[in-house]
């Protein structure tokens, strides 16, 4: 005899798991605030919130130690705007071309290569921007090639899959009454993809855009590979940078007591200034829907 569960009760089970995967997911990113604050926050008390913040030079190793985050900032902020610029303009050319004018055939091609992309391993792409477009930089366009230009280009393309997949699917989620609508009225198969089908998706595309800002700026091997990892405030998108997320991974081996706050510290920074981003690009969102 077979034991049935009803339909009941198999309601409340499902809602029950959903509940707890909501509040663990939850917990989760609390018990990180609580570590990262908890362990940054005094840091940043101690050796000054402007002097940590603005101040230019980072020299834990001297007596007296100097922290200052605000090249590695400059950095981080440079290095994710240049792949933003390049990853969110080709990715959401790449996302109309494969929601609307892409043959099915082409896109049963081109659509698996896009998910490659984001199967790659990030040592992986440092690795290439190491071999190739470090030197072609250096080559081409002077300089050591380890610079802002190098891993902004590296980050824009590693950001492609995200920009990409999330925008083609908003964009195929917008009715297909709209285009038809536009068709009717007399325009063209690219102004109605272009100034009705694609305004229609902004609110998919902006969501694209704000998962690869987060990927760029949270992004730390490939970046050390071709950033140059040098601590001082960038002249210019050939110079050598360090990003914070860099900072962390290279120092937290070695580092100890105020040394290591300092780094947590930096995570704290890195945390907040995501957020701020995120509620940023929120607001936007809601603005540009409206």
């Amino acid at each position: 005899m077979k034991f049935k569960l009803s339909s009941p009760f198999k309601e409340r089970a499902a809602s029950t798991i959903f509940l707890v995967s909501a509040l663990a997911s939850i917990l989760f990113v609390a018990l990180i605030c609580a570590f990262l604050f908890a362990n940054g926050v005094p840091a940043i008390l101690k050796i000054g919130f402007t002097d940590f913040l603005f101040g230019t030079e980072w020299a834990p190793t001297d007596e007296p130690a100097i922290y200052g985050i605000f090249p590695m900032i400059l950095g981080s902020l440079y290095v994710t705007l240049g792949a933003l610029a390049i990853g969110v303009s080709v990715g959401l050319l790449s996302a109309i071309f494969l929601a609307r004018f892409c043959s099915e055939r082409l896109h049963r091609v081109l659509k698996p290569a896009v998910e490659l992309l984001a199967g790659i391993p990030s040592v992986i792409y440092g690795f290439f921007g190491l071999v190739i477009i470090v030197p072609f930089v250096r080559q081409h366009l002077g300089g050591s090639g380890f610079s802002i230009f190098t891993a902004s280009i590296l980050l824009g393309i590693m950001i492609l899959p995200t920009v990409i997949s999330v925008s083609e699917a908003a964009l195929r989620a917008v009715p297909n009454s709209y285009y038809e609508g536009s068709l009717a009225l007399g325009a063209t198969h690219e102004r109605s993809v272009f100034f009705t089908v694609l305004p229609a998706a902004t609110s998919g595309i902006v969501a694209g855009i704000i998962l690869g800002f987060g990927r760029a700026i949270g992004e730390t091997m490939a970046v050390i590979l071709v950033a140059g990892n040098q601590v001082r405030m960038p002249d210019g998108i050939f110079e050598g940078v360090r990003t914070l997320t860099a900072n962390i991974v290279l120092e937290m081996g070695y580092a100890t007591d105020l040394h290591r706050e300092a780094l947590i510290a930096t995570g704290v920074v890195l945390f907040s200034f995501i957020l701020t981003i995120n509620l940023l690009f929120s607001i936007l969102k809601k603005r540009v829907v409206k």
